[in-house]
């Protein structure tokens, strides 16, 4: 029997927003087609500021990063969106950030690290690499977004806002499921405090 897969394609995804604002779908993702330029461009824009979120599928605590055995420098890896060094392993051993291409560390003033550090990273993917719940939000906010740009109707972009609206809910019912927090909050494998942080409650 074939196998059959859940997740999307980008074409999928443009042919969905097309269909959302009027228009008929496409066989290819031909960028000479300003609409199709607008939409694709548009969609990895979203899923880009989506996952920048951090998901647990995009997610990963305890993360080694090694430095160069010469030059004792991190590179910042290309399909990194978000990187932090373990609060369980590093305290305040370190205070990273990115600067340029490499990793620096703002607690010691240097891009030189002696030794391997543990990170807690949040990575991107393409968006056929997405799970389906994901998908579908990303998908949904592109179109409102697109829908905005190429036709201006209020009405539709409210119709669909209240799309984007649902999918999000399932996206974060996914994550949820998929994390099995505790009762504190904590994601399955997790032991440690989490302070309260604002920006991650408005977020949700």
């Amino acid at each position: 029997m074939p196998v059959t897969h859940a997740a999307s394609t980008e074409l999928d995804a443009v042919n969905q927003i097309l269909s959302s604002v009027g228009q008929a779908p496409v066989t290819t993702l031909d960028l000479q087609n300003p609409e199709v330029a607008i939409i694709l461009t548009t969609l990895r824009e979203v899923n880009k500021q989506v996952q920048s979120e951090g998901w647990l599928f995009n997610q990963e605590r305890h993360y080694v990063l090694k430095p160069d055995s010469a030059s004792e420098e991190i590179l910042y890896p290309t399909n990194a969106l978000q990187i932090d060094t373990n609060v369980e392993q590093h305290r305040a051993d370190y205070d990273v950030v990115r600067r340029g291409n490499k990793l620096y560390d703002r607690h010691h003033h240097t891009y030189k690290f002696k030794n391997d550090i543990l990170v807690d990273i949040t990575w991107f993917f393409e968006f056929g690499d997405v799970p389906p719940p994901i998908q579908n939000y990303i998908t949904a906010r592109a179109a409102r977004m697109a829908a905005v740009k190429i036709v201006g109707e209020q009405q539709l972009a409210g119709l669909l806002q209240d799309q984007e609206l649902m999918t999000r809910a399932a996206a974060v019912e996914y994550d949820c499921n998929q994390a099995e927090y505790s009762i504190f909050g904590w994601r399955d494998g997790e032991n440690y405090y989490n302070n309260y942080q604002p920006y991650n409650a408005l977020a949700r």
